[in-house]
């Protein structure tokens, strides 16, 4: 064995040190440790709370909207042939929306109506998959029947087959005098998301939003695309027609500021627990310091026998390193194998202790979800590692400056 690995690992695990100094050494890898695991688990559940989050909210959410100043019947249909000539759209349904009030008694909660054919409701937003009540089908047999969100059917104390009054935006003229236009709608199902449109969406069918909401609603054609991810491709080639009267609207618009501010919110966690790693970190600073003081008769041996500055440096700086990279390989076992047993975990927890840790009714879910990536284990890893480095820096550097002569006068 090489002489400065032979010394690393002699001062790292032999018996030469001082109690407290390894009190500090177990301390600071144990915390190194902690630091880590906690990271990469923190990360993937955000990671797992955002995919969940994405998969539910997108199921509903078309990837694009298409709004063009002209919206003719006709007009939108040309528009949503068009976009199902292009191989990204997976399909496409003319819409129209609206923000009315429901009323049930007393009860009252605004909401937004979405009006579309039983193609678009199938094939664009796959409504269907997210039915627990009725029958999506009645939708587009029946005239003035509604779809509500389970959260609305909640909070206006409402089941299928019940009756609601929607008043809309359009002012009806009577000879007691102007007041706004209100019709019975019969309620045929009950959708869940687990997000938001849960407690702020209806949907009807496509003849009865035009006899609803009249021609001043907003118009337009709503697509579905193959991959999402590419549908700034589709809307670069839409823009390319130089067609200013249309207006796009993809799900960056409608829904990328709360995927910002989850991954913002992920960044700033992310910073505060590396906080735990910069301690275990100036831990290792400390354990070195006091290391290089107990040691000082033996650096001036080894100068004496000829080790140069260098290698004492690169020793001391090893003795650090190969401490902070044991902390941060139990880390990162322990953080993955949390991350990939969360979910069980806290169930069994729930099962054994009768807790409900997270009760689908506040958080639309039953469970932790957790998304392993490895893309932020090496981010975690590579960090902590630069942190030790630099952590072991100094003190291997006052180790290699010891003076030889007045550190054998104490010997």
């Amino acid at each position: 064995m090489p002489l400065s690995w032979d010394l690393i690992l002699r001062f790292t695990f032999g018996g030469g040190q001082r109690g407290f100094t390894r009190v500090v050494a177990l301390a600071s890898l144990l915390g190194m440790m902690l630091g880590v695991a906690a990271l990469i688990l923190v990360l993937s559940v955000m990671n797992g709370f955002a995919a969940e989050l994405q998969q539910r909210l997108f199921s509903v959410t078309p990837d694009l909207l298409l709004e063009p100043d002209l919206s003719t019947e006709a007009s939108l249909k040309e528009w949503s042939m068009r976009l199902q000539s292009y191989p990204d759209v997976m399909a496409s349904s003319v819409f129209q929306q609206s923000t009315v009030l429901l009323q049930f008694g007393s009860r009252s909660r605004g909401v937004k109506m979405v009006g579309m054919d039983a193609a678009g409701l199938n094939e664009v937003i796959d409504l269907p998959g997210h039915m627990i009540a009725g029958d999506l089908s009645v939708l587009s047999r029946d005239s003035f029947t509604v779809v509500l969100g389970v959260d609305v059917a909640r909070l206006l104390g409402v089941g299928v087959g019940d009756e609601v009054t929607v008043v809309l935006p359009r002012l009806t003229a009577t000879p007691l005098g102007v007041f706004p236009k209100s019709r019975a709608l019969r309620v045929v199902g009950l959708f869940e998301v687990g997000a938001q449109p849960d407690a702020n969406v209806a949907y009807v069918a496509a003849d009865s939003s035009v006899r609803l909401m009249g021609p001043k609603a907003k118009r337009g054609v709503q697509a579905r695309l193959v991959d999402r991810t590419r549908v700034n491709d589709l809307t670069e080639k839409l823009t390319a027609l130089n067609d200013s009267s249309v207006k796009l609207t993809d799900w960056r618009e409608s829904q990328g500021s709360l995927f910002a501010a989850i991954k913002m919110e992920k960044l700033t966690v992310a910073m505060l627990l590396a906080s735990v790693i910069l301690v275990a970190a100036f831990n290792l600073v400390s354990m070195l310091t006091m290391s290089v003081t107990e040691k000082r008769g033996d650096i001036a041996i080894l100068q004496v026998l000829g080790l140069s500055p260098m290698k004492l440096l690169v020793i001391f700086l090893g003795h650090g390193v190969l401490l902070a990279l044991l902390g941060i390989s139990a880390g990162t076992l322990l953080g993955v194998a949390l991350a990939v047993w969360i979910s069980e975990l806290s169930l069994w927890l729930e099962r054994a202790l009768g807790w409900v840790l997270f009760d689908p009714a506040v958080y639309y879910i039953a469970g932790l979800p957790s998304q392993l990536m490895l893309r932020d284990v090496i981010m975690v890893v590579v960090g902590a590692m630069i942190l030790s480095m630099m952590a072991s820096l100094y003190p291997a550097w006052r180790a290699a400056k010891v003076p030889p002569a007045e550190a054998l006068n104490y010997v």
